[in-house]
């Protein structure tokens, strides 16, 4: 951990904040007393998924026809490559 003065923070400041976007901490100080602590934001947790509630799932498939398997196949091949 690096420390910085509030002089330093107020001319540096971009400068700092890019330390810290690299994922160190600062401490500041004020007449060599510590006042502050700039630190890295942590990376926002990915949400998760209930694909159960997928309107996918729950869509009404009464009356649908099911594809045979060479149907299913066929649409594979076409899909081939352009994903």
């Amino acid at each position: 951990m690096i420390t910085a003065t509030t002089h330093e923070l107020q001319s540096q400041c971009a400068s700092l904040l890019t330390r810290v976007r690299a994922g160190e901490e600062i401490l500041i100080t004020e007449s060599g007393q510590p006042i502050a602590r700039l630190v890295p934001e942590k990376a926002a947790e990915p949400k998760l998924v209930n694909w159960a509630d997928s309107p996918a799932l729950t869509r009404d498939r009464t009356g649908e026809r099911m594809l045979t398997g060479q149907e299913s196949l066929d649409i594979i091949h076409q899909a081939a490559g352009k994903w």
